[in-house]
């Protein structure tokens, strides 16, 4: 079977840290027998998506492919370019909820063979009128990134101090939907330092998770929240706000919380954290469950199906 993924969510030297989760999707297709993925990849900016219809008519003229999978609603329109194929179109969360992406996207669900949201939350908030067949396909967690490093190791290969009370905030601050704000605030009342990603590369990311006392997903809205299940790989306790798929991930799991924001009862969570040398929970188990190897299979079996009969 031969797919052909498009999308603009995808590592640059500019931006190391876009699309990650995208790239581990399309490492673990690629490693399935029988699977042969290509990738068109192309810049951000509303005239791009245009710009990148246009080459991929012009690149993909003579070729066939038996999928064409495009990553964020807006790269389904340019992958419209590929004529005589089933398309799947991964909705991240973003493109369903952004003032003017949202409406496009929308739009394209009656276009695509399979429209695929990564969270049943989402396909229930993003796409409430979409017909069947939608299928709930996230990209999964890399275990192989993320694993439990000692706290002390993580610390000092970062340059942190190795008594120090951290919180990390595990997104670009620069983002209001991730609510930067709260994760401040609760760092602030219990004296903790609050570090985050912000444009770090991607490498430093499992170290400043490993460093952390804890993990504070503070956001109002979350397609998927890897960013929990990251923690979990980790074994790092992680307070999440209820979205995306924290709840299911959180559930059962000493030393986590899964509670709307309340500044007073996330502090009196993160107490018990900040006051040991090196808090874990036992996380890596749940985690594993979002393999991302797991989950690329979960794709690779909509593939088939939508290609059944063709």
């Amino acid at each position: 079977m031969r797919v052909l993924v498009v999308t603009n969510l995808w590592p640059t030297p500019e931006a190391p840290a876009r699309g990650g989760f995208v790239k581990d999707q399309v490492e673990a297709l690629n490693a399935i027998d029988g699977l042969t993925v290509e990738l068109f990849t192309f810049g951000l900016g509303s005239r791009e998506y245009l710009r990148a219809a246009a080459a991929i008519r012009a690149r993909y003229r003579n070729e066939s492919f038996d999928v064409v999978h495009a990553h964020y609603g807006l790269c389904g329109w340019s992958a419209l370019a590929v004529k005589h194929a089933p398309r799947v179109v991964t909705f991240h969360g973003t493109d369903l909820a952004h003032r003017y992406a949202g409406p496009l996207s929308r739009a394209l669900v009656r276009l695509v063979d399979l429209p695929a949201p990564v969270s049943a939350t989402l396909a229930r908030s993003g796409l409430p009128h979409a017909r069947p067949p939608v299928a709930v396909l996230p990209c999964g967690v890399n275990l192989d990134r993320f694993d439990r490093i000692g706290r002390a190791e993580a610390r000092t290969r970062l340059g942190l101090d190795p008594d120090g009370r951290y919180l990390l905030f595990p997104s670009d601050p620069a983002r209001p939907e991730k609510r930067y704000d709260r994760a401040r605030s609760v760092a602030d009342r219990l004296d903790a330092t609050l570090l985050a990603y912000g444009q770090r590369p991607p490498g430093e990311v499992p170290l400043l998770i490993n460093a952390a006392n804890a993990v504070l997903v503070t956001s109002d809205r979350e397609g998927f929240g890897l960013a929990a299940l990251e923690a979990l790989a980790c074994d790092v306790p992680v307070l999440s706000t209820e979205v995306g798929i924290a709840r299911l991930a959180l559930e059962g799991i000493d030393g986590t919380l899964c509670a709307p924001f309340d500044e007073r009862t996330w502090a009196d969570a993160l107490r018990p954290h900040l006051e040991q040398a090196d808090p874990r929970v036992d996380g890596r188990a749940r985690a594993a469950l979002f393999d991302r190897n797991r989950l690329a299979r979960r794709v690779f079996h909509a593939y088939e199906d939508i290609t059944e009969g063709t």
